[in-house]
């Protein structure tokens, strides 16, 4: 079995690390590259860097910033907000992305996901998908989750699989920041369906959430922003709690 991967992730907005709650309600959490500097010597399996405010200020990403983190990192770094074309993504690997994360432009413009692909290979191409439950259905969501759209989050993933998405970010903005655990419900229902990695995100608050996005979710990794960030665990406690309950982690 394939080892099972950590990923915190660095939400960016104004040259600082943010974390809130439903996407709403951001505090600081830190500077960008003290965090990238602890999270490259944590053991860390991966890094996440979100420009959260780049689509709704439809901007490109802040790629200053990705250069200094990509210098200080030497784990695969994927880097998202404000990639709407071929051109930025390709701005992206050139300031050291190793991945690009697509998720509004994607909806606004699905051959998008393709093109990347096509240029750079399906691996280099992650697909956020932000969903929330409205009446009983899971609805994607763009623009850091401000604007509902008219997928379905299932119907969705299957879309951006056979346009040659890798890998697949998914993201539950009802459990975001609650520290309350994942929402296995559509993870499973996701991940199970999907041949291409499914990453679990939005509500890990201790080790045991991590655990059943595995379990219960059938996520191929889990992500993860406050419980690292603050310092709650460590990334090797996460990783040895995983293998001591039997989960393959790289340690």
């Amino acid at each position: 079995m394939l080892a099972k991967r950590i990923i915190p992730c660095l939400d960016v907005r104004d040259g600082r690390v943010v974390k809130g709650i439903n996407f709403e309600g951001l505090r600081d959490a830190g500077s960008i590259l003290e965090q990238a500097r602890f999270y490259n010597g944590e053991m860390a399996d991966e890094l996440v860097f979100l420009d959260i405010s780049a689509s709704i200020e439809s901007r490109r990403t802040t790629l200053e910033e990705v250069l200094k983190v990509s210098g200080e990192v030497f784990i695969p770094l994927t880097v998202g907000g404000g990639i709407s074309s071929v051109e930025r993504a390709r701005d992206a690997f050139l300031h050291g992305a190793d991945k690009v994360s697509v998720n509004t432009a994607a909806v606004n413009e699905p051959e998008l996901i393709s093109r990347i692909a096509e240029r750079f290979g399906s691996q280099a191409v992650v697909v956020a998908i932000d969903v929330k439950k409205v009446n009983g259905e899971y609805i994607v969501h763009t623009h850091s989750g401000k604007k509902p759209t008219a997928y379905e989050a299932v119907e969705w993933a299957h879309r951006v699989q056979e346009l040659g998405a890798g890998e697949i970010l998914l993201t539950s903005m009802d459990r975001d920041g609650t520290q309350e655990g994942y929402d296995n419900d559509i993870l499973k229902r996701i991940s199970t369906s999907v041949h291409i990695p499914v990453i679990a995100s939005g509500g890990a608050g201790n080790l045991e959430h991590l655990y059943e996005g595995f379990t219960k979710g059938h996520a191929d990794a889990a992500l993860a922003a406050s419980i690292f960030h603050f310092r709650t665990y460590s990334i090797r406690e996460a990783k040895e709690y995983l293998r001591d309950k039997g989960i393959p982690v790289r340690l």
